[in-house]
């Protein structure tokens, strides 16, 4: 009889899930043409790089095979996490975050530090680690938690209820920033503002708030391009922090024909390898333009080199395919804690996607910030591919009892 308990007795991995749950193969499927393209992409990029060998090509594109792997393997895990685990995992993850973006501060490896100009990376071997990129994820996953919570707890919104929320979430948001902004790392910390800016978004605040600080902004933003661009100016920011290469990528984007040899490089030769490709581009493995870091931040040039603005278009295409399931996946969201999470991982590609298409093709500054799953960099990969994981989880996982009883309450 006791057997018999047993076997009609559901386990607690299955009571977390019900018939409607299931994976969202369109993102799968999305998720494997963006490996295939860039590993075929970084194969290229290495095979034609300045010093490029089939036997470092090769090497390059194995390594990023493997973070693949990695990837996948973290993701298979992570869909076993229903709301409740995810809720009480945040702080642990955010608090891991913290410690590494600490740690890196001290042991950064001070040659690549000297070659970009940022404490950003540990080096074990022939494997450099960027720490920020995966504190992405974990940074979401807390700033939902304390979204969630705020709007349980205050179920009626006053402009001093969501003045206090805003309160919350930068205070949040302060170690993080600060850390990031001392490792000298200006992209990075534009992709965590824009998940602070998209979560507060769809957090509930009012516009009474939320309208003058975007406003605050702007008015910084605006106020700062102009002090670029005078003499006077950049001795103010000069004593501010900012270095003397952030106000070349400035002058570059603004001017990009004025230097071409020097500092506006980089731009000059993505657009010219992005413009030889023309309608069809040159074919596969046709490349002739030299551009630098190719493999890494000005991989969109090796799409319009090879396949031309058919296949740049066919690839920013998919970009938006993916961004509208991962939108799907905010709406079908089950609760809040879910919505908040995915509206994070959301902002998080989008961001990289218009920064670093923009920049190759001039629109924007330099700013060192990858191609999601294209670009080489198995940091920034692992970190995309735990958000795109924890959007899985949404359709996979169902709110369930756990969840009420490991929070008090059901959001």
């Amino acid at each position: 009889m006791g057997d018999t308990n047993m076997q009609h007795r559901p386990s607690r991995q299955m009571s977390n899930r019900t018939s409607g749950s299931e994976l969202d193969w369109g993102i799968i499927l999305a998720l494997l043409l963006f490996m295939i393209i860039g590993l075929s992409s970084i194969f290229q990029a290495a095979l034609h790089s300045q010093y490029g060998t089939m036997q470092m090509a090769m090497r390059t594109t194995i390594i990023q095979g493997i973070f693949w792997g990695i990837g996948t393997l973290i993701i298979i895990f992570l869909l076993r996490f229903d709301a409740s685990q995810l809720w009480r995992l945040a702080p642990i993850a955010y608090g891991l975050g913290v410690f590494l973006l600490v740690a890196v501060l001290i042991f950064y490896d001070r040659q690549m530090a000297n070659v970009t100009g940022a404490k950003s990376w540990f080096v074990l071997g022939p494997i450099s680690f960027q720490p920020s990129e995966v504190v992405k994820p974990a940074f979401i996953l807390m700033l939902s938690r304390v979204v969630a919570q705020h709007n349980r707890e205050y179920e009626h919104h006053t402009t001093r209820t969501d003045g206090f929320l805003l309160g919350k979430m930068i205070l949040w948001f302060l170690p993080i920033g600060a850390l990031i902004a001392l490792q000298n790392d200006l992209g990075t910390l534009l992709v965590f503002i824009a998940i602070f800016g998209g979560v507060a978004l769809v957090s509930g605040i009012t516009w009474r708030i939320l309208g003058p600080v975007i406003g605050l902004a702007a008015t910084i933003g605006v106020t700062l391009l102009a002090l670029v661009t005078s003499t006077p100016g950049k001795i103010i920011l000069d004593k501010l922090g900012f270095k003397l290469y952030q106000f070349d990528r400035i002058q570059t984007w603004l001017h990009p024909d004025q230097d071409t040899s020097a500092s506006g490089y980089q731009t000059y030769q993505s657009l010219k390898a992005i413009g030889s490709g023309q309608l069809t581009g040159n074919g596969f493995g046709n490349l002739k333009v030299y551009v630098p870091v190719r493999e890494s931040d000005m991989i969109f040039s090796v799409i319009g080199e090879s396949f031309g603005f058919i296949g740049g278009a066919i690839l920013i295409a998919l970009y938006f395919g993916l961004i509208y399931r991962l939108i799907r996946a905010t709406f079908k969201a089950q609760n809040a804690f879910y919505a908040y999470i995915a509206t994070g991982v959301v902002m998080m590609v989008l961001f990289h996607v218009f920064e670093n298409i923009g920049m190759s093709i001039g629109l924007l500054p330099l700013t060192g910030i990858p191609l999601p799953f294209i670009s080489q960099g198995g940091s920034s990969l692992l970190g995309n591919l735990i958000g795109v994981g924890l959007i899985l989880t949404i359709g996979y996982q169902q709110q369930n009892d756990t969840f009420k009883e490991s929070t008090g309450f059901s959001i």
